[in-house]
């Protein structure tokens, strides 16, 4: 049965017959609801992110991939941008009376995911396999692949904290950290399914997300990019900066920190390099982005404050990437 939350907000479909999406972060799972709305289920693969997998209360927690499945089933907390809407905190107010650790917030019914995932993954099932069945469960249609069933840890090089996992960075010291590098710690590949959607494509999209911390691990998973390179569709970027800012998080200062240049659309462009032919940023970064690269651009209205924006969005990006071909 289709999601009842997509029920009288689609819009018109894309011809697009198979359209993979690299995300992460909440600006990644909103684009993706939009083109989930724009899209027939079989036509849409999302690859998400997992460098922000970790071990909490003994449990596996896969961060970026429980906010694409909560956003496309229409349960996140759209004002808190992670976790579920109308969540309670029960559990983490009794493990901090026991004396545990209560700086990562792990909702009651939020608790449910990690519990099956972690069950699952305990006897032997593959964080595709797991994920797939609870996207089964809350009706999310769109395929929602994990890049990869090894481990590959973010790790941030800090200054004054020396080295850091991504989420004592991002969660318990809120991302005020200079950050000096980010790089990642495993031997992981990507996952045939993410290999295979990736060959089949008719468009790749990188999301609105951020390049180091969201995009770069995907990238970084080998075959990728050369697999990304020699298919003949499009590769489109759309841009996570708006007007000198990140829409959420910390990717200006970061941009900054790291590649030592103003947090810009053509900061991101530079960043990702030959490896994108178009990119889809906000009104007046045009200039900015187009005078570096040798890039098809479209400028338009990127920020994403209500679920139709969302929509009109990935139709707006669905529409230039036909036109590219």
């Amino acid at each position: 049965m289709e999601n009842a939350h997509f029920r009288h907000k689609k819009g018109q479909k894309s011809q697009m017959r198979s359209v993979v999406v690299l995300s992460g972060g909440v600006g990644g799972a909103r684009l993706a609801y939009g083109l989930a709305a724009q899209l027939p289920p079989e036509s849409l693969t999302i690859v998400v992110n997992t460098g922000d997998d970790f071990i909490h209360w003994g449990l596996h927690v896969s961060p970026d991939v429980d906010t694409m499945m909560y956003t496309l089933a229409g349960l996140s907390d759209e004002a808190q941008g992670w976790g579920l809407q109308g969540e309670t905190f029960s559990s983490l107010a009794m493990v901090g009376r026991y004396g545990g650790d209560t700086w990562f917030r792990l909702g009651d019914r939020d608790l449910a995911t990690h519990l099956m995932r972690s069950e699952a993954l305990a006897k032997g099932d593959s964080l595709t396999r797991v994920t797939g069945r609870l996207c089964d469960a809350l009706g999310v249609k769109a395929r929602v692949l994990p890049m990869s069933d090894d481990v590959l840890s973010t790790m941030i090089d800090t200054k004054g904290r020396g080295t850091l996992s991504f989420q004592d960075w991002f969660v318990r010291y809120r991302a005020d950290l200079p950050v000096e590098r980010v790089w990642f710690k495993g031997d992981a590949r990507p996952t045939m399914q993410v290999i295979h959607a990736l060959k089949n494509a008719d468009l790749v999209i990188i999301a609105p997300s951020n390049p180091y911390v969201s995009i770069d691990p995907i990238l970084s998973l080998s075959g990728v990019q050369s697999v990304m390179r020699e298919i003949d569709a499009p590769v489109v970027a759309v841009s996570p900066i708006v007007d000198g800012r990140a829409i959420k998080g910390p990717l200006a200062a970061m941009i900054r920190d790291i590649a030592k240049t103003d947090a810009s659309a053509q900061a991101i462009a530079l960043h990702y390099g030959p490896l994108i032919r178009a990119m889809v940023i906000e009104r007046g970064d045009e200039v900015r982005a187009a005078d570096q690269n040798e890039l098809a651009v479209l400028a338009t209205s990127t920020v994403m404050k209500r679920l139709d924006d969302r929509i009109a969005l990935a139709g707006r990006v669905l529409a230039f990437a036909e036109s590219l071909k």
